[in-house]
């Protein structure tokens, strides 16, 4: 039986819609608990609905405005979407860089709309698909490492395979044309990262981090090299081997479950795709110098990693923005991102020599929107895999990572070093052959 107080609460959500809708203009509506339908925009014609379960989620999300709040009523429900993908929502709020900045009476405003839900109860929101233990891997042991990554890559290969390419690819893809699919970009850019290293025939490849093996397996098929994968998640490391067999490059591609500090011996070329994100700020010279044994005294080393702006001060202690911490908890625990110059100078200090640096900020914006589309496709299944809860944190976790990517907030380079030396390094004159 309807009362004054939900008569009061429908009304202020309505009118919190409409205030939202002049700032964000979206082709977009909300549906509230009663059913009924608010634009978010002057000319809403598509089907996009954002839908709120009832007061209490808004009341929780009031008593508690985090984002890890957010995402736990999102995993319950108590908010969710139809209509569409969340990635198309995302690249409506990415247009012009838009953002709701609400001040002096337009905050009030929206605050007095606020106040029937202050005392509003629900269920709180309680499933909890987090990493159990310490997310931001600052305090880590080189023991912590493998179960921050098997929290990750052994969630199932099967539900990988939803929306990676053929190859299982897991990162950036590289785009000769915005047009290409995702198994045309992921093909590019293996081709693009065997180039930055000049590969030749009979040349020994590591690869630190090598997921699923698509790139020593086409290092080897293309380039006749003899490559090595290290990894720390069981799941890829088995499929990797089965792969390996399936093409018959038993004589040219091996890998092991190791960590990169236990690895030894000498190598021509070094690649680390997307892995450098997880081993911790501190650890970073120690890595560094480490890649820098490893490497013969004319090889070439690719580091491939997502980065984070510059901060002003205080790099190291500085808390993790809730985006960070609510991708540690639920997506990567112990990742963190370094910035592009403070690599740079680690890579100096331990005695490389910078020779090539290119940022493909939209090139992963472009793979995690088409990643959240294939995943969206396939929801019935990746359900069956993992879970609904963790399918829509997956969903959820893609969409935001390519808003973030589209927006600038997050940077992601490739960057190719040699040892420093005072002759010339084993390069071309310029990067010609790179685009033959």
């Amino acid at each position: 039986m309807s009362t004054k107080k939900d008569a009061r609460q429908l009304e202020a959500a309505k009118g919190l819609a409409s205030e939202l809708a002049t700032k964000l203009n979206l082709n977009a509506s909300l549906r509230l608990w009663d059913g009924s339908l608010t634009p978010l925009g002057d000319n809403v014609t598509g089907p996009f609905v954002l839908s709120i379960a009832g007061p209490g989620v808004i009341g929780s999300l009031l008593r508690r405005p985090t984002l890890d709040n957010f995402i736990r009523h999102y995993v319950d429900k108590g908010i969710d979407f139809s209509g569409g993908m969340i990635v198309d929502l995302s690249s409506q709020l990415n247009r012009g860089g838009r953002s709701v900045k609400l001040k002096g009476r337009e905050a009030l405003k929206l605050a007095a709309k606020l106040v029937p839900f202050l005392l509003a109860r629900g269920d709180d929101a309680f499933e909890d698909q987090g990493f159990e233990g310490e997310i931001t891997g600052r305090s880590r042991k080189t023991t912590d490492n493998k179960d921050f990554i098997q929290f990750h890559y052994d969630l199932s290969n099967e539900f990988y395979a939803l929306f990676l390419d053929p190859e299982m690819v897991y990162s950036c893809a590289y785009y000769t044309d915005w047009q290409n699919d995702i198994a045309q970009a992921q093909t590019d850019k293996l081709e693009m990262i065997c180039r930055k290293l000049r590969l030749k025939p009979g040349e020994r490849l590591l690869d630190i981090g090598c997921g699923w093996g698509g790139l020593i397996c086409h290092a080897a098929k293309a380039y006749g090299v003899t490559a090595h994968g290290i990894t720390l998640s069981q799941a890829q490391l088995d499929y990797a081997r089965e792969k390996v067999k399936r093409l018959g490059l038993e004589e040219k591609v091996t890998f092991e479950l190791k960590d990169y500090s236990a690895m030894s011996g000498r190598f021509d070329k070094i690649a680390s795709i997307g892995m450098y994100e997880h081993i911790g700020l501190k650890s970073i010279p120690t890595y560094m110098q480490k890649m820098r044994s490893l490497l013969s005294e004319d090889g070439l080393f690719l580091n491939h990693a997502i980065a984070r702006r510059a901060p002003r001060k205080g790099w190291l202690k500085k808390r993790l923005r809730p985006e960070q911490r609510a991708i540690a908890k639920y997506i990567f625990p112990g990742g963190e991102l370094d910035d592009i110059g403070r690599s740079i100078v680690a890579m100096e200090r331990a005695g490389f020599e910078i020779q090539d640096v290119e940022a493909w900020r939209m090139h992963y914006a472009r793979t995690c929107k088409l990643w959240c589309e294939r995943l969206t496709a396939e929801r019935e299944r990746a359900i069956s895999y993992v879970g609904e809860e963790k399918y829509r944190i997956w969903v959820l976790y893609l969409a935001g990572v390519s808003l973030a990517f589209s927006r600038g907030t997050a940077r992601i380079f490739q960057t190719l070093v040699s040892k420093s030396a005072k002759g010339p390094p084993a390069l071309p004159p310029t990067r010609a052959d790179l685009y033959r």
